[in-house]
């Protein structure tokens, strides 16, 4: 750090029953108050260096041998009034990065210009900033860390501005063209190799060099420093994404850690606390204001933290927004655990968020969407674009292709996000029917190649929400495409008990066709599947009879079983048996004596091959065929 020295006498300035004063053979003649301090010093030496002294003396209808002077709003404080004094009795003074700002606010505020002296303070100190103190890097950023505490002084002075201009045009050249630290330089020289040459890590370092020093400023500054920064054009938007990611990681309590900040708003009643949320959140908006607008340039997992961060220290909606946008552009990146947001909400009760994790999958999902097909050219414009080379048509057919693949890929990714997204959220008892199925209906069909964890969340859901009825049941399963689970989850559904009967008959019966298909032996029915079945008058003697692709249940369950092939007739006679189950109470008793609970017990011992059961079912199905 660089410093300059001024004046030649040595320090002869004391401390007697609370008053300062200097030493000298002429007694004082002038008392200056500065911030509750008194000092008795001399009007010659500072009348003759400070304009404003002048005045104030010669408006002073004090005794000349005793005028008070009054500096209740001196800038810089008691050190930088003594600064000034003892400048003007020639005693040696040291100036540097750390006090300059200070000292040339006091020297303005006294009027230490060269009207009033040739070679006043004032023009020493503006000498010093630009020659020196703008030279050096490290120069310049404390002392615009310092200008933190005189703003407006610093922003009349121009202070502010030059060092942020200075600092904006450092970050966007090499370091070895900057004046560094000593510390810094030698950091990165530490990272050059054995033989000479620039490692990988080194190269990585000298790109963000700037980024740690920049952190170390207020938000004010470094809003103001980084979008200088960006203004230039210049900077690699993922170099920025890292600097504030740097940043947050130092200011914004946890955010570099996967722990809740909900501790910020723990002591919400307390003034202080407020006070520091006010912070953190002014804080996090502004980071939110500087985020690049390209694809990538900062993770989905920082996004995510931002998110929940700012659910936390209730950031405004426009913020929270702007991020459920980012985040929605980069969904496929995300992982679970930085989805689960915690709800501040007041007007219910969920644990988590939900609603903007919905916004952030609508995000996503109008990114892939199709442009606007163009209006109709002119014929000259038709020709024109013929004209064009095949080259380049070839080109953006390949490029059309790469993004469709990318678009498949990424839904892919979100639609298995989702469903282990849902299996979180589905232990929460507050949770609503409506938000669960919103979010699951959410993904498009194409982007699930398997239900099974789709199936999973549906079941925690129903464990969790014991209290829901029939239909909300049916409402809830509908979202299931009971073709699309693998052969242990068609057993687990079989045995669920909590599932509706509708949903475990479309069990079985893909689980039939599975069998089928594959030509494997059936295991006989145990004694209570047969029971099962002769409480809807299916009779298990007779043969199957052959199933159809174009098949479907009725509107109502939206349950897809096509793929199989039966004529209408006999789907019709299936929909009419789970109707009829449809109509009994859940806790009635059945004419054979079997309940609804006594029903799932007989699924329970489900034979490893369910062929039999269907075969059972398409034999009774013919058999009321041939009598009509």
């Amino acid at each position: 750090m660089k410093f300059m020295k001024l004046g030649s006498r040595p320090d002869t300035f004391y401390t007697a029953e609370a008053v300062r004063s200097v030493t000298s053979e002429v007694s004082s003649d002038l008392i200056i108050q500065v911030k509750g301090s008194r000092y008795l010093l001399h009007k010659f030496p500072l009348l003759s260096k400070c304009l404003r002294l002048q005045r104030l003396c010669a408006e002073s209808s004090d005794s000349p041998q005793h005028q008070i002077v009054q500096l209740p709003d001196f800038p810089g404080g008691l050190e930088a009034f003594e600064l000034c004094a003892k400048f003007c009795y020639g005693i040696t003074i040291t100036l540097s990065a750390n006090n300059i700002v200070s000292a040339r606010c006091a020297a303005e505020y006294l009027q230490m210009t060269e009207d009033v002296e040739k070679g006043n303070l004032i023009y020493k100190l503006e000498v010093f900033f630009s020659s020196c103190i703008l030279h050096g890097w490290r120069d310049t950023i404390v002392t615009l860390q310092s200008t933190k505490a005189f703003p407006s002084w610093s922003e009349e002075l121009g202070i502010t501005s030059k060092c942020i201009e200075v600092i904006a045009s450092k970050v966007l050249i090499h370091p070895s063209k900057v004046n560094l630290s000593h510390s810094h330089s030698r950091r990165l020289k530490d990272d050059i190799s054995c033989n000479g040459a620039d490692s990988q890590r080194h190269k990585q370092a000298t790109r963000g060099w700037w980024a740690e020093d920049v952190a170390e400023l207020n938000i004010d500054l470094y809003w103001r420093t980084m979008i200088a920064i960006k203004s230039g054009g210049k900077m690699p938007s993922n170099l920025i994404g890292d600097a504030l990611k740097l940043y947050a990681s130092r200011w914004l309590p946890n955010i570099s850690r996967n722990e809740s900040v909900k501790q910020l708003a723990s002591d919400s009643d307390s003034d202080k606390a407020n006070e520091l949320s006010a912070k953190h959140r002014l804080l996090l908006e502004s980071l939110i204001s500087l985020l690049p607008a390209e694809k990538g340039a900062v993770s989905c997992s920082f996004l995510l933290k931002l998110l929940k961060a700012a659910n936390i220290l209730n950031a405004s909606p426009s913020s929270k927004m702007e991020l459920a946008r980012k985040v929605g552009g980069q969904l496929e990146e995300a992982v679970v655990t930085d989805l689960l947001i915690p709800s501040m909400s007041y007007t219910n009760q969920m644990v988590y968020d939900v609603d903007i994790v919905m916004t952030i999958i609508e995000h996503f999902m109008l990114q892939w969407q199709s442009p606007p097909t163009s209006p109709p050219r002119s014929r000259i414009g038709f020709e024109r674009r013929r004209s064009r080379s095949a080259e380049n048509i070839d080109f953006e057919l390949q490029e059309s292709r790469r993004s469709s693949s990318a678009s498949h890929s990424s839904k892919l990714k979100v639609a298995k996000l989702v469903d282990r997204y849902l299996q979180e959220i589905a232990r929460d008892v507050n949770l609503p029917l409506s938000k669960f199925t919103s979010i699951a209906e959410s993904v498009p069909e194409f982007a699930r190649l398997d239900h099974d964890d789709l199936y999973k969340a549906i079941d925690i859901y129903l464990k969790a929400h014991p209290e829901l009825g029939k239909s909300e049941r049916k409402r809830l399963c509908r979202i299931l495409d009971c073709k699309k689970l693998s052969v242990e989850a068609c057993m687990h559904a079989a045995q669920n008990e909590l599932l509706p009967l509708r949903v475990v008959v479309q069990v079985l019966f893909f689980e039939q066709a599975r069998a089928t298909m594959g030509g494997s032996k059936v295991a006989e029915l145990p004694s209570n599947i047969k029971a099962l079945l002769a409480a809807h008058n299916i009779d298990p003697s007779k043969p199957p009879a052959s199933l159809s692709t174009t098949t479907s249940v009725q509107a109502e369950d939206q349950l897809s079983i096509s793929g199989l092939k039966s004529p209408k007739s006999k789907i019709s006679t299936l929909q009419m048996k789970l109707a009829e189950d449809d109509d009994l109470n859940e806790n009635s008793m059945h004419s054979n004596g079997l309940s609804r609970s006594s029903k799932f017990k007989a699924l329970c011992s489900l034979p490893s091959r369910p062929k039999r059961i269907f075969s059972k079912l398409w034999s009774a199905n013919r058999s009321i065929m041939e009598k009509n």
